[in-house]
């Protein structure tokens, strides 16, 4: 059984799982070979306009870093070159991810979630760094990601402590867009995000992910004024920047072609 599996969904949407339960969805090598894959999938297929990544089972979303992989000498099997840890945290990826946390994130974990661009999460779930609890650092984006989706003060003390974060909390916080009940709940609710986001023009949503991810990048404002400048350019020449204001003339559903 393959450690990802990838779900093409009606509406635009696919659905990423990890799928090994058993070791509550810790990264080994098949897992980010698996994730890779599942990128390179969803960046080819121009039907695919937002992807949700999640956890198998009602337990965790992904516990890291599988430590008996590290321990038995294979950690490099962990990262890929493209991707980083898990074949994803260092990914350039086109579409928005969403991730749908069905139980405790932690360590590596934890970076999936902050290397996503959404986060829906149950309400039982946790997320955390508490590598310094084993002699290691957050290496895969942690350290800085944290510290830029909550408080500055709140991500270094979970970082120094090794404490959890709540679900509650961390929707507080911001860190979740939305929180639901249960892990039956989940899968519907992160879809419908995904949805709600397919339904929209599949270039102009790009090309804003594209500039807003670059907001807390350090670029400076003449900086993002030019991304901002390439961005529009390159939506003004699709086919769909002339199909919205014609629908809506027309006073019907627009049809995108993505191009």
């Amino acid at each position: 059984m393959s450690a990802v599996t990838v779900e093409r969904l009606p509406g635009h949407v696919a659905l990423v799982t990890i799928d090994r339960p058993e070791a509550r969805n810790a990264v080994n090598g098949d897992v980010a070979t698996g994730l890779e894959a599942a990128v390179d999938a969803t960046e080819a297929d121009d039907d695919i306009r937002a992807v949700v990544l999640t956890g198998a089972g009602r337990e965790a979303f992904c516990a890291g870093a599988d430590l008996k992989e590290v321990s038995a000498g294979r950690g490099s099997a962990l990262r890929t070159e493209r991707g980083g840890f898990a074949g994803f945290v260092y990914r350039e990826r086109s579409k928005p991810w969403i991730a749908a946390v069905n139980g405790k994130a932690l360590a590596g974990g934890t970076e999936l979630v902050l290397a996503c661009d959404l986060v829906v999460a149950v309400r039982q779930a946790a997320f955390g760094l508490p590598e310094v609890l084993r002699g290691l650092i957050a290496a895969a984006g942690g350290l800085y990601r944290l510290p830029r989706a909550i408080p500055p003060n709140i991500a270094l003390e979970l970082i120094l402590t090794a404490g959890q974060l709540d679900a509650e909390r961390a929707h507080g916080f911001g860190l979740v867009n939305r929180l639901v009940a249960d892990v039956d709940a989940l899968r519907e609710a992160a879809l419908a995000l995904a949805a709600e986001i397919a339904r929209n023009a599949p270039v102009a949503v790009r090309q804003s992910l594209r500039v807003a991810r670059e907001a807390n990048s350090g670029l400076d404002e003449a900086a993002l004024r030019a991304l901002t400048r390439d961005a529009f350019e390159r939506v003004a020449a699709s086919e769909d920047f002339k199909e919205g204001p014609r629908a809506f003339i027309e006073k019907r559903a627009p049809h995108w072609s993505g191009r």
